[in-house]
């Protein structure tokens, strides 16, 4: 059986796009939620937040940061490697 995976620049890119588009929707739905609040709450530096929704780097992110990105963003985990449809 042959298994087609992405590119790992590929998964930083979908991962970077579903934390940036889940923190705005979490803004709009909740309450502001910001670069520098979001890293607050996870206990990551803000470049963390910032290089990980910048196309301009394809930083590796722990599985325990994604965890907790997901949990305070209160979307699954699942939502934030998969590609969104548009």
């Amino acid at each position: 059986m042959r298994v087609n995976f992405i590119s790992d620049n590929e998964l930083f890119d979908i991962i970077g796009e579903n934390v940036s588009y889940y923190r705005r929707l979490y803004s709009l739905e909740k309450g502001k939620m910001t670069q520098e609040r979001l890293a607050e709450i996870i206990g990551v530096s803000t470049s963390v937040i910032g290089g990980l929704e910048s196309k301009k780097t394809n930083q590796g992110i722990s599985v325990p940061t994604l965890y907790r990105i997901s949990v305070a963003l209160e979307v699954s985990f699942d939502k934030l490697i998969n590609k969104r449809k548009k």
